[in-house]
């Protein structure tokens, strides 16, 4: 069953402090200039009719736009940091504060123009704004798949509400090599969903299947590559650090450069639950099998490791 938008009532799940604090960082952006999106619980609400409150706000921007926006929120106040390098930054004001996202955790998932010329005009909390376009919530969502998070069923809720109205093509396409990861979501949609699976486009369907038995009938690579990293932070470190699979989110297999994966990995471990990262792997190893030295961090142009004051 297939829905159109559905009207934000924020009324419902947040108190008038928190409530005016995002106001404030809305219209801060607005009077800014820099282009951003809204994504989150916010979006995803407009899309499927979940609502939820969450301890935050979610921005999207184009990295060459994160400090601009940083600055404008420390212009009235906020701290702004930037907490990973290869993709998010916060603005604390309070006890409140606002994710700046320019990419993903694996850093598969990149904003770019196409997300600005496919996102939709929207007020959010009574103020005008766009929410990111729902093909790239399902891009990046799909591919969160930690032992603490999995965002699948996000992913169906959002195949359900919005599966006639996508643009299969461009969703496709932007998933490239990660296509597998797209297939096994529209599977399960078929067995979550077994009266609505005709909301997904059969030649879709159908045409992932056809990639997927041609590669049956193919050589596997001989290098030993763990992709699972793309998918979880924690879940896979024995296949990279003790096992001698390669990290697929390193450079040149990825687009990530072994220390931004190996912090990315490392806050992964400090927030995971005892007994739930095998023994032995945390900050062994760089992710490209190196030996990481303390305060030896290797350096992207224009980035730096670790979180940073913006001031």
């Amino acid at each position: 069953m297939n829905q159109g938008l559905v009207p934000i009532n924020p009324d419902q799940i947040l108190d008038d402090e928190t409530r005016e604090f995002y106001c404030h960082a809305l219209r801060t952006l607005n009077h800014s200039g820099v282009p951003y999106l809204v994504g989150g619980a916010y979006a995803f609400e407009r899309y499927t009719g979940i609502a939820r409150h969450t301890k935050d706000l979610d921005i999207f921007v184009r990295e060459a736009d994160c400090r601009a926006a940083l600055a404008a929120l420390e212009a009235t106040g906020c701290r702004g940091e930037i907490t990973f390098p290869h993709w998010l930054a916060k603005a604390y004001c309070g006890d409140h504060f606002v994710d700046v996202i320019f990419s993903s955790g694996n850093g598969v998932a990149p904003v770019d123009d196409a997300w600005f010329e496919h996102a939709v005009d929207e007020t959010v909390l009574g103020i005008p704004a766009r929410i990111v376009p729902a093909e790239e919530m399902i891009w990046q969502k799909a591919l969160i798949m930690e032992r603490e998070r999995f965002d699948g069923a996000d992913v169906a809720h959002l195949l359900r509400a919005r599966g006639e109205r996508l643009d299969w093509d461009r969703l496709i396409g932007r998933f490239g090599e990660h296509w597998p990861v797209l297939l096994s979501h529209l599977v399960l949609f078929g067995y979550i969903y077994p009266a609505e699976r005709n909301t997904l486009p059969a030649e879709v369907v159908q045409g992932l299947l056809r990639r997927q038995a041609a590669g049956l009938t193919t050589s596997a690579p001989s290098e030993q590559v763990c992709n699972g990293t793309v998918l979880s932070r924690t879940q896979y470190v024995v296949d990279v650090e003790q096992w001698g699979y390669r990290d697929a989110r390193v450079m040149p297999l990825g687009p990530m450069t072994a220390d931004e994966a190996a912090i990315w990995t490392d806050a992964g471990k400090a927030e995971a639950q005892p007994g739930t990262v095998p023994d032995g792997a945390a900050g062994a190893e760089r992710a490209d099998g190196r030996e990481r030295r303390p305060g030896q961090e290797e350096q992207r142009p224009e980035r730096a490791s670790g979180a940073i004051l913006v001031r």
